[in-house]
């Protein structure tokens, strides 16, 4: 794979000598993009590790950041529109003021710690966050709580059927390696997923990471199910605007505040605007390749039934006696 035409997190040109040096000890093998690195016992490709590294390293927390983390395909773009609408839903109540919604892509407007932000810095300029700062994470929470430590910010994870991220990872793949959606691919993201080896795998590791630190810490930490937020939006973006302390009023209620940030938030809606139609991420991705379906068991539609059983088996496993139902 030729790397320039790679995003910049999947590569390993930022390396200085030192973070050379300092990966060269760790766990590290080759999948069908290159060279991933075991760290803290979740897998990144080279650049992305630096950007965890500069992040722990240089990262000062304030009390009110939110961070809204998740495995990567699973529901994350949906999760950071919701949480941008409800906090700027004051200011942007009228029609005449354009929604930064229109003006920038989630992910442009709740940028990723790791493969944004620290990707080349441990010191970047932040100044032009506002209280409360939104970022964006799919490290393991014991990863991205070394620099929080004691921090009263809150995190809100969104999990997924591992199913439906499995297929929705093979199609955002093919689209940003520019090939065909084959299956090929799908077996070498099938392999990856189910060893564990992969791009900020194990998947079961960083959901469980979340799980637990939602049930030790519910103040702080919200676990949502990308399948309970399909099937009944309202009560879960209620609980959301709950948790981030901007609690729908009555009134709000009654003027249909929470079906027009629905709307405003839908794929439809989202997938429409011209900024996620004709823009791209900082490490350079289509805005258009983070809206395809959205649906809740899509997965069928492309998983033979022993793959699905496989996937079904390992992670029944994984998960038996946390608590957290399959």
């Amino acid at each position: 794979m030729n790397e320039k035409k790679l995003p910049d997190h999947l590569r390993e040109d930022n390396l200085s000598e030192e973070t050379r040096t300092l990966i060269s000890s760790l766990p590290s093998t080759k999948d069908f993009l290159g060279k991933i690195y075991n760290y803290q016992g979740c897998w990144y490709y080279p650049n992305t590790l630096l950007g965890v590294l500069n992040f722990q390293k240089g990262f000062k927390p304030q009390e009110t950041d939110i961070v809204i983390a998740s495995f990567p395909k699973s529901g994350t773009t949906w999760l950071k529109a919701l949480t941008v609408a409800l906090l700027e839903r004051s200011k942007y109540s009228s029609s005449d003021v354009p929604h930064p919604l229109q003006s920038d892509n989630p992910h442009g407007l709740v940028p990723f710690l790791e493969t944004n932000l620290y990707l080349n810095s441990s010191t970047p300029d932040l100044t032009k966050f506002s209280s409360p700062r939104l970022f964006s994470t799919h490290m393991p929470l014991h990863t991205l709580q070394v620099p929080f430590k004691d921090s009263p910010c809150k995190i809100v994870y969104v999990c997924r059927d591992v199913k439906d991220v499995l297929v929705s990872q093979w199609y955002f793949r093919s689209a940003y390696l520019q090939k065909e959606v084959d299956k090929s691919l799908l077996e070498s993201s099938l392999d990856s997923l189910c060893s564990g080896v992969g791009y900020f795998g194990p998947i079961w590791e960083n959901v469980l990471s979340y799980w637990r630190g939602s049930l030790e810490d519910p103040e702080h930490i919200l676990f949502m199910r990308y399948e309970e937020m399909k099937s009944e939006p309202a009560a879960q973006v209620k609980r959301l605007a709950e948790f981030l302390g901007c609690p729908f009023t009555e009134e709000e209620e009654e003027g249909g505040s929470v079906d027009k940030i629905l709307e405003l938030c839908s794929l439809r809606s989202l997938s429409s605007m011209e900024i996620n139609k004709t823009g791209k991420t900082s490490n350079n991705v289509h805005h258009s390749n983070f809206f395809r379906k959205g649906e809740v068991g899509d997965s069928k539609n492309h998983l033979t039934p022993e793959m699905e059983n496989k996937i079904d088996m390992i992670m029944e496993e994984k998960y038996k006696g946390s608590g957290l139902k399959y």
